[in-house]
């Protein structure tokens, strides 16, 4: 008898080993994907776009800047002829364009910012695609993303375990909102 038991106990070993995938089973790479960006035609294209939209924008900023700066230096002389009233007024006209023209600055620096991001959102989207069926081609089990944001960037969907995470997740939140809500109700009934 305890010779049977044993040699059940080695041939269900040696058949959950059989099925055991091990890490070195597994055909993985990586994409430095700083480098990419760096050096992907489309992605200097888009920086190439924005860099020009930016130098475009800031030389109708500067004509703003360069008419400011001359009723600075107009002011300057001016301010001791026609008295303190006008200097006050002019001063504060002066300021208020001053403010006006870094209002603009950073509104199209931000504008600029939001549009290059949505567009570079929308270029890893793609490239996203690419590196899936790249990694399917291949067959490779994992492609993983190096640089500042590392990260799996494709897997066989085998080895994906979020729906299981989360239900445990869930099933323990709903379970702990049970007790709290039992242990309310023992609170109030001894009340």
């Amino acid at each position: 008898m305890k010779k049977i038991i044993a040699i059940l106990a080695l041939s269900a070993s040696i058949i959950s080993c059989n099925q055991t995938t091990t890490a070195k089973d597994f055909k993985t790479a990586y994409i430095d994907t700083n480098k990419l960006l760096d050096e992907s035609t489309e992605a200097k294209d888009l920086k190439s776009k924005y860099e020009a939209i930016a130098d475009e924008k800031d030389s109708q900023i500067k004509v703003e800047v360069d008419k400011l700066e001359a009723d600075k230096a107009s002011f300057e002389s001016n301010a001791k002829k026609n008295g303190q009233a006008w200097a006050q007024q002019k001063y504060g006209e002066i300021q208020q364009r001053q403010q006006q023209i870094q209002y603009a600055q950073q509104g199209v620096l931000q504008q600029i910012q939001g549009q290059h991001g949505a567009e570079m959102d929308t270029l890893v989207i793609k490239y996203k695609k690419i590196f899936k069926e790249y990694g399917k081609e291949k067959g490779y089990d994992y492609v993983f993303g190096t640089g500042e944001a590392a990260t799996v960037l494709y897997s066989k969907d085998q080895y994906d375990i979020t729906k299981d995470l989360i239900k445990i997740v869930n099933d323990k939140y709903k379970s702990e909102a049970k007790k709290e809500e039992k242990s309310a109700d023992k609170k109030e009934a001894k009340k």
